[in-house]
């Protein structure tokens, strides 16, 4: 009879008795301790740390020891600029953000089994495919998962990736960094993301043929700041032809004041090929900004629909994914030629 017992002994008794053995947990290990090795792992500081959880840094370095004095081995150390995690914080702090995480979905979900809500998603993606793919992905998405709540932010890889990092984004469509590990990322190729030149109606360079690189080194040029990936591109494209890098350059990070230097001003512009072809299409002032065509091409490294390794989506957020994914292949599947849809929109 004994026996018997043991063998069906509910599941929930095994799980509170590894709980009640755990000695990290009868050390006195807290929820707050693993808050803060996650801050200190993600801001390479005590003190960032520290005003990160809206505390005091002594408050901080007293639970970073109280940390090491439970666990008996040294989680941080000290290097040139703030604090490095030891291979035993590394470890730990590991582990203590798929707890965070998890309980942040926890909650996440019980807040939408009150509310009755279809589920809320958070993705980011670069310029071309927020406009080609997720706009087309949340419309569908509304009508498949009514109540659905979709937050979305464009911005560069390197920000989007950071944030999937720290979970502030369920998914992201963009490319990894260079400068990041890409271990913790899984990556399904999308799409190349194509880019053009533009101009005001009326430019100079727009009443001959297709412009060549050589004739543009002479106009101000708006561009993203230094190290963004549009600008390295066009960089490296007058580099290896050898023409003459543009004297006068205005650094902007924002699009809509791109756009209006280009109305106003004989200024030239990289843009991602959907965001142009959206804008040239309007009726609006900033409709009169055309598409300058060239004598090259201007594309940019593919990008990928990303997600974190260890961290699976949750429904709303794999509806959406899916979806993208889908528009992917139709974009994919288009028949248009790139340099006939630029000419023809440049003569619109």
């Amino acid at each position: 009879m004994s026996n018997h017992r043991e063998k069906n002994t509910p599941d929930s008794d095994v799980f509170f008795s590894a709980v009640e053995d755990n000695p990290l947990l009868r050390a006195g290990l807290k929820m707050a301790h693993l808050r803060m090795l996650v801050m200190i792992k993600d801001h390479g500081q005590v003190s960032a740390a520290a005003a990160a959880l809206n505390m005091t840094q002594p408050a901080a370095s007293r639970m970073l020891s109280e940390m090491e004095s439970i666990v008996k081995s040294p989680l941080c150390q000290r290097a040139s600029r703030g604090v490095v995690l030891t291979q035993f914080g590394e470890a730990l702090a590991l582990r203590a953000r798929k707890i965070l995480l998890e309980l942040r979905e926890a909650g996440r979900e019980l807040a939408q089994m009150k509310s009755g809500s279809g589920g809320s998603v958070y993705i980011g993606s670069v310029t071309a495919p927020a406009i080609s793919m997720v706009v087309p992905a949340i419309s569908r998405a509304v009508e498949t998962y009514p109540g659905i709540e979709i937050n979305v932010q464009v911005e560069t890889s390197n920000v989007l990736a950071r944030d999937l990092l720290a979970a502030r984004l369920d998914f992201i469509i963009g490319r990894i960094p260079e400068d990041l590990n890409p271990a913790p990322f899984n990556a399904h190729e999308i799409g190349i993301e194509r880019a053009c030149l533009l101009v005001r109606k009326g430019h100079p360079l727009l009443e001959h043929g297709p412009a060549r690189l050589q004739d543009l080194s002479t106009f101000d040029w708006v561009f993203q700041p230094p190290g963004a990936l549009l600008r390295r591109t066009m960089e490296e494209i007058f580099v290896a032809n050898g023409a003459p890098m543009p004297r006068n350059i205005i650094n902007t990070p924002s699009v809509v004041l791109t756009l209006a230097i280009i109305c106003k001003t004989n200024a030239i512009a990289p843009l991602a090929y959907d965001m142009a072809e959206f804008v040239a299409g309007q009726s609006s002032q900033v409709g009169e900004i055309r598409i300058l065509p060239t004598d090259f091409e201007l594309n940019l490294k593919p990008y990928s629909l990303i997600t974190a390794k260890d961290r699976a989506l949750p429904p709303s957020a794999q509806l959406l994914y899916d979806l993208v994914l889908e528009e992917s292949r139709n974009v994919a599947s288009a028949t248009y030629s790139p340099l006939q849809a630029l000419r023809h929109l440049s003569n619109a």
